[in-house]
């Protein structure tokens, strides 16, 4: 341990570990900055690695005391969960899949069988024994051959989200020969024929770039480059449809896309564009059989459903007209329908649409929940499968009739020790700084009253139109068992209302999140289901962002926050290209090397904004092998709090020296950490 790197560590030391500073211009628009805590950007530097394991040991010393806290908590959540369990089994060429877990193993294990009563019966994949002798471990790809003998499967190992790619024969269990190093997460495709398998590399910058063809039984070395994306805006995925006929390449910036076709039958042909891409034009194509499917912005802020014929997929004519506020998110091609999967009113919904353009809705009711397709493999069936849940009520998987709509509830999640009665959810709606009104949901005790003393947590995203439906969570009970308010935010910069939501709540326009998300708080404290100084804020990545801007603009509205992998130094990474996803973030975020972003990203930036005041409670995580929000940004954050900050409320970071973006990759760690997060909260607030 370095004395340069920190203060010497007592068992328990309300400051905390004091970070050394080293001077460090950084030459600004707005003015050049010094900053002091740039040096942890250097990973090599000994006094970094040392610096984080201070604060892990504060981390630890400030939760010895709760050690049986956490413990309680955390065998609430195991004794709500039936750990030894199984899905539902899902039909794909004449194989049933399935996947289960075992009581006291971490992962899922996969299998498949000759019938639905046997789809456990024979063990594919177990991701238990793959993740043996590793401090992390991530599953990747997992795509079945066409003819069904073959897996592509794929490994992360210490979350840096790269992946090693494998071929497993399923007729012996053995893995070929076959080993492609280095790949992404981007999707992979099979040939018709089971031959070739299609998959994406990253570049220097950890966008997925780079599509290539590799022919079963060869070396890497050997693999052809099919397509590779120069522009830094974009980045590329690739698929194959439902239909098993092409194989689909997409390269999408944040605010306009390009689309390549590849017959699965030819898969030696050159990709052929679709529509050359425009500036803010989506679109994404799948295949209907005898025609094409598009799904576009184009004409229709919020998407309208295009169709094309297989010989000219770029001639389009309206399928679904556009209608402004409902927000198409997908259509998903069947033989026989079209899924639409949807955002109305800061709800998702699926319609079914048969070939002669009827339409049929799937009514779940008005109370706030999630609904999307789940697992549906078969081009040609009679039955579409979906998933439903509320903060009420666990996933639950269901399967409806196309023709006559009959619907079936195949399996229920299950929730010993839970009284699902005992819990109420209801919509809400608070009015921002501008007037606008922002949907909210809450979750609490149905025999709770609005008496102004419970303490309550404001979880939001509000970023990169990602709508964030309720879900159902165990580990949340436990705080609402202890007369918790427990709220989720629908923010702009999310899409849960539309593309102008999003359009509201990014680049200049970015403050509107925060805005609306302190909007939330204030209304759930008017409405008396919060307690004036008992609120507390958390979210993740982007939106870990949004917790760090939300405290520094109102300090007196939050007494905590939990700020998980939290993108917080803002300015200074939007500011260097040669970082990873810089130059695919200025659609979402703007580029503060020029103005008017330099001055907008400033205002709100949460690392730059830090000053001499009171901080709420906080307990921030980062990740050492974190691909999208590198360490440092935490653990620049919680030092400069520590450095400037005039109380001593508990300013907790934890790194997780072996992982990534995502945490723990086990699901006991993963409960485990959700205890810790709870204890935090219950200890700092009550």
């Amino acid at each position: 341990m370095s004395d340069r790197a920190y203060s010497r560590i007592v068992p328990f030391d309300s400051r905390g570990p004091v970070a050394k500073k080293v001077p460090h211009l950084l030459a600004r628009p707005t003015g050049d900055v010094d900053d002091p805590y740039y040096w942890m950007s250097n990973r090599d530097d000994p006094d970094t690695i040392a610096y984080l394991e201070a604060e892990n040991q504060h981390c630890e010393s400030w939760f010895a005391p709760h050690t049986e806290l956490v413990e309680t908590l955390f065998n609430e959540i195991k004794s709500r969960i039936q750990e030894t369990d199984e899905s539902v089994p899902t039909l794909k060429d004449g194989w049933w899949y399935a996947t289960r877990t075992e009581e006291g193993l971490q992962y899922p294990i996969h299998c498949r069988g000759a019938s639905r009563e046997t789809a456990t019966a024979t063990t594919i994949l177990d991701e238990n024994a793959l993740a043996d002798g590793h401090e992390y471990f991530s599953l990747g790809s997992f795509d079945i051959s066409p003819d069904t003998h073959l897996l592509i499967w794929s490994s992360d190992t210490d979350g840096s989200e790269h992946f090693t790619m494998r071929i497993r024969d399923l007729r012996t269990g053995l893995d070929l020969a076959d080993e492609i190093e280095d790949t992404s997460w981007a999707g992979t495709a099979w040939s018709a024929d089971s031959q070739f398998i299609f998959y994406v590399t990253y570049d220097e910058q950890e966008r997925p770039s780079t599509v290539w063809r590799h022919q079963i039984g060869t070396s890497q070395k050997q693999d052809v480059k099919v397509f590779e994306e120069t522009d830094e805006r974009f980045y590329v995925g690739i698929d194959l449809t439902r239909s098993g006929a092409w194989i689909v390449i997409d390269a999408d910036s944040k605010t306009s896309s390009e689309t390549r076709l590849i017959s699965a039958h030819s898969p030696l042909d050159q990709p052929v564009v679709v529509r050359e891409r425009r500036d803010d034009v989506e679109y994404h194509i799948d295949h209907w059989g005898d025609r094409f499917v598009v799904l576009t912005n184009e004409d229709a802020i919020d998407f309208r459903i295009m169709q094309a014929p297989e010989s000219k997929p770029f001639e389009w004519a309206e399928l679904v007209a556009h209608v402004e506020g409902n927000r198409i998110m997908r259509a998903d091609c069947f033989a026989t329908h079209l899924v639409i999967h949807e955002w109305v009113n800061a709800q998702p919904r699926l319609r079914i649409m048969l070939r002669d353009g009827t339409m049929q809705p799937i009514d779940l009711g008005s109370a706030p929940h999630d609904v999307e397709p789940d697992s549906n493999p078969e081009w040609n069936t009679e039955w579409l499968r979906f998933v439903s849940e509320s903060m009420v009520t666990p996933s639950t998987v269901w399967e409806q009739n196309i023709a006559t709509g009959e619907r079936i509830m195949l399996k229920r999640s299950p929730t010993p020790n839970v009284d699902l009665g005992a819990y109420e959810t209801v919509r809400a709606w608070a009015t921002s700084v501008d007037g606008t009104k922002v949907p909210y949901d809450i979750v609490r005790l149905k025999s709770a009253q609005a008496t102004g003393d419970a303490p309550c947590m404001v979880y939001a995203y509000g970023s990169y139109e990602a709508s964030m439906p309720p879900w159902f969570s165990v580990a949340r009970l436990s705080l609402v068992d202890r007369g918790w308010t427990w709220v989720l935010a629908h923010p702009r910069g999310g899409g849960e209302m539309g593309r102008r939501w999003y359009i509201d709540g990014r680049l200049e326009k970015k403050r509107n999140t925060f805005d609306d998300v302190n909007a939330v708080a204030d209304d759930v404290i008017a409405s008396a289901w919060a307690a004036p100084q008992r609120v507390a804020v958390r979210g993740g990545s982007a939106g870990g962002l949004m917790v760090g801007a939300c405290i520094n603009l109102r300090p007196e509205l939050w007494s905590a926050a939990v700020a998980e992998v939290p993108f917080v130094d803002v300015v200074t990474t939007m500011s260097d290209p040669s970082l990873p996803l810089t130059v695919t973030e200025w659609e979402e975020w703007g580029d503060p090397r020029v103005e008017p972003y330099a001055t907008c990203m400033l205002q709100y930036s949460p690392y730059d904004n830090v000053n001499a005041r009171a901080y709420p409670a906080i307990f921030a995580s980062g990740g050492l092998n974190d691909p999208r929000v590198a360490y440092h940004e935490p653990a620049k954050w919680v030092a400069k709090i520590r450095e400037l900050r005039t109380n001593d409320a508990p300013l907790l970071l934890r790194t997780e020296m072996g992982a990534g973006h995502g945490g723990p990759s086990g699901r006991y760690e993963r409960w485990h950490e959700e205890a810790r997060v709870s204890a935090f909260l219950l200890a700092t607030l009550g």
